[in-house]
């Protein structure tokens, strides 16, 4: 696919593990697991637009096109 989700690599600089941005965003920590591992086939942009802000960056922070 040539999306790719950088949210670990967000996470990471941002010094935050799983299970506090999950609470924060309000997701399940199994559904956010999904999508920092490049698994989903799609994502909410409340879901897009609360990560932004619990991390205090930009949707292109962590969405990435690469061409296949």
């Amino acid at each position: 696919m040539p999306i790719i989700i950088n949210l670990d690599v967000m996470m990471a600089k941002r010094k935050i593990g799983l299970m506090d941005l999950a609470e924060k965003v309000d997701i399940t920590p199994a559904n956010l697991s999904i999508l920092k591992n490049n698994k989903a086939r799609a994502i909410r942009f409340s879901t897009l637009n609360a990560i932004c802000k619990a991390l205090g960056c930009q949707p292109g922070d962590i969405i990435e096109y690469v061409e296949e």
